[in-house]
């Protein structure tokens, strides 16, 4: 009874959706830290060791303030937008592949499903904001909504450039593809045209125009607080570690490293430890594979970190027309200039030839 089906995809989206939210928990730490680092200052330091555990005093504080919600506000719509934004920012990782098979659903159409459920993360942004019966709300959902239905065309767009080169919707085929090298280096600029719309499209600064505290007063959430508030909190975070983790995916190779190298250190420890343990050994192998993809996601959480650090929040109106007079253009031009350096130098997927 207890290895029924029902159980067994329980068990799996709990293996995946804990370690999501504490790793959630730890980058908002990682942020605080570094940004305090770069900015010469000391950043938490008090709550545990090093501060390691002030991501959970805040969540409790949060937790156990009193909520008080809006009068005039609309109150289905008004709790029912933050759990929508947290729900489809965690369907995501249900197509993430941490390894060769190490998925909860490996399906041809991974890509396709995660475009269509990062889309649908902006209604609930839009119902936060609308339902609030507040004009900053209103105006920072409005903001909100513009500044990704836009920047979500650049990510689709570079995202079909890299299906030009493997020919699959499939997030394993785009890995495995990377054997050779990594796409970072024949698309270096898709891969920077695809961090800056991902940037956008988490609203982060210097993009971060929904949530701009100086004229917004916090934007679409300014109504919201306590539990309903941590919502959001969670819905951002795993949002940035989700296009983190597929960045890593598309560009970087995913999980895929040069075993070789691996193989050497380990025989120069211990050559037993390395025959007895890894190559028969496929719990140990699939951990290997998941650190892999761990580690890129981390160097990508810090280069976002980075970019917050180190560039002033610009206008709205800077924002919306480098999307659509700089970036879109640039997309299209490389939509049509790859595509014909693929077929004059004859080296079309499989999957492209079939069709």
């Amino acid at each position: 009874m207890l290895y029924t089906p029902t159980f067994i995809s329980i068990i799996e989206v709990i293996l995946v959706i804990l370690p999501v939210l504490l790793t959630v928990a730890f980058v908002t730490i990682a942020e605080r830290k570094t940004m305090a680092s770069m900015q010469r200052r000391i950043g938490p330091n008090i709550v545990g060791y090093y501060g390691l555990l002030q991501a959970f005093a805040d969540a409790l504080k949060l937790l156990l303030k009193e909520y008080i919600s809006p009068t005039q506000a609309n109150l289905v719509l008004f709790f029912l937008g933050p759990i929508i934004t947290l729900i489809f920012s965690l369907l995501g990782y249900a197509v993430i592949p941490y390894g060769p098979g190490l998925a909860i659903t490996d399906f041809n159409l991974g890509l396709l499903y995660m475009l269509a459920v990062s889309s649908l993360s902006t209604y609930g942004i839009l119902l936060a904001g609308w339902s609030a019966n507040s004009k900053y709300a209103f105006l920072g959902s409005l903001r909100s909504t513009a500044q990704l239905i836009s920047y979500e065309l650049i990510l689709s767009s570079a995202i079909i450039i890299v299906i030009l080169l493997t020919g699959s919707l499939s997030l394993t085929v785009n890995i495995e593809s990377q054997r050779a090298i990594w796409f970072l280096v024949p698309l270096f600029p898709i891969f920077i045209i695809f961090f800056l719309g991902s940037v956008a499209e988490t609203n982060r600064a210097p993009f971060d125009l929904a949530e701009a505290e100086s004229e917004l007063v916090s934007g679409f959430m300014t109504e919201h607080a306590a539990v309903i508030f941590v919502f959001f909190f969670l819905a951002e975070y795993a949002s940035i570690i989700l296009i983190c983790i597929l960045t890593s995916i598309l560009f970087l190779g995913g999980y895929i490293i040069d075993f070789k190298f691996l193989v050497y250190i380990l025989q120069y420890i211990d050559s037993d430890f390395y025959q007895n343990n890894i190559l028969y050994n496929p719990f140990i192998e699939g951990i290997l594979y998941g650190m892999i993809l761990g580690l890129k996601t981390c160097i990508m959480v810090f280069v976002f970190i980075w970019v917050r650090a180190s560039f002033p929040r610009i206008r709205f109106d800077q924002l919306m027309s480098y999307c659509w007079i700089i970036l879109l253009p640039l997309v299209i031009a490389f939509i049509i200039l790859i595509p014909c350096i693929i077929y004059s130098c004859d080296i079309l997927p499989t999957n492209l030839l079939l069709l």
